[in-house]
């Protein structure tokens, strides 16, 4: 018998998240790993009248396909791929891994070419989503393979993804109702705003967030969620940050990073491990070095480091930055193969002000 609780994520992923309305054209795209909840979401998917397309992946063929690719092919885009991202309405992606250190034997400039060959692809399913006409969730399930990278026991990591995602609960959409509700006040709160300071012993930065858009970030996108983001103005970041936890990418771990930032761009950058692949990915492309995303975690039910940056993320009482592509419907103008998340723990005799006024202290909203 099925875990309940996968049945109540899947319904969540179909019914919340993405809406699925009869006739929608819908992809699937999973890990192996993660067959249990690819099953139980298309089942969700052919009930509500969607049209699933699925599709799986495995660690092992990332891994050829990254490695044995000739260089001159390495750029090639499957012509599938564009179509999806022109037509498909609705998109679901579960992630799962067997080894989440597959890809670290891989030439990141093999990946970097990759990536730059499927900006396009990405950007369209940005301004898509924007726009209105495509709808998408990502989320995972919880593997061996993550539960490892937590230092969690299996049993003891489903918990905490479930209850992430309150699919431990009974009605899991009304606690998301909740936190769209609690998070909107915040929005609200923000809405014609212009300049933001960070202070804390991680932090010192000032930055514009004048003519940007504040997203609620309330699970229809990410699962677990709980979050608000913006895109803030590209030339406007000063200032120093240094990131609390260990930044992963492409099967690398990248650890205490620090950045510098004049006129928004990123003049300094150091990371006590993996700092070559850290500049690599600066240097992928000009939009590489900008900020796409200033955000602050608000799921205080996550409260640990699990080295998975769709739960890591959202830990309340921390921000993160993203270098990199930035989200259309904020404002964001910034273009990027790359969107790459850096987190900063702000639970510490840390402060946010907006236009003067305290907005948040230790890990906590004061407004």
């Amino acid at each position: 018998m099925a875990d309940p609780r996968v049945i109540k994520l899947a319904e969540t992923l179909v019914h919340y998240c993405t809406a699925v309305q009869p006739g929608d054209w819908v992809l699937v795209r999973g890990h192996v790993e993660a067959l249990p909840l690819v099953e139980e979401t298309v089942r969700q998917v052919v009930r509500a009248g969607g049209n699933p397309t699925v599709q799986l992946d495995s660690d092992a063929l990332s891994e050829i396909l990254l490695a044995e690719t000739q260089p001159d092919r390495l750029a090639w885009v499957s012509p599938l791929e564009e179509i999806l991202a022109e037509r498909v309405d609705v998109r679901i992606v579960i992630q799962g891994a067997s080894n989440t250190r597959t890809l670290t034997g891989v030439d990141p400039a093999r990946q970097q070419a990759v990536q730059n060959a499927r900006r396009k692809l990405q950007r369209q399913y940005m301004e898509r989503s924007a726009a209105g006409s495509h709808r998408w969730v990502g989320t995972l399930f919880p593997c061996p393979a993550y539960a490892q990278e937590a230092d969690m026991s299996l049993a003891d990591y489903e918990d905490f993804v479930y209850a992430a995602t309150y699919a431990d609960q009974p009605d899991p959409v009304a606690c998301w109702q909740e936190v769209h509700a609690t998070q909107q006040r915040l929005v609200d709160w923000l809405a014609g705003r212009e300049q933001v300071v960070v202070r804390g012993p991680n932090v010192d930065l000032t930055l514009s967030i004048a003519g940007r858009t504040f997203i609620n970030s309330d699970g229809k996108r990410n699962m677990p969620s709980g979050e608000i983001f913006t895109g803030p103005v590209e030339e406007s970041v000063n200032g120093w940050i240094r990131f609390s936890y260990p930044a992963i990418r492409g099967g690398r771990e990248v650890d205490g990073v620090e950045f510098r930032f004049e006129a928004g761009k990123v003049v300094y950058a150091h990371a006590a491990k993996n700092e070559a692949y850290l500049l690599s990915q600066i240097a992928s492309d000009p939009g590489a070095a900008y900020l796409g995303e200033f955000a602050i975690g608000t799921n205080y039910r996550i409260q640990r480091f699990t080295k998975s940056i769709l739960y890591d993320e959202k830990i309340g009482g921390t921000l993160h930055v993203a270098l990199g592509a930035g989200y259309p419907e904020t404002g964001s103008r910034n273009q990027s193969a790359i969107h790459w998340d850096f987190i900063c723990d702000m639970r510490q005799e840390s402060e946010i002000l907006v236009d003067g006024e305290l907005f948040y202290r230790n890990g906590q909203f004061m407004v």
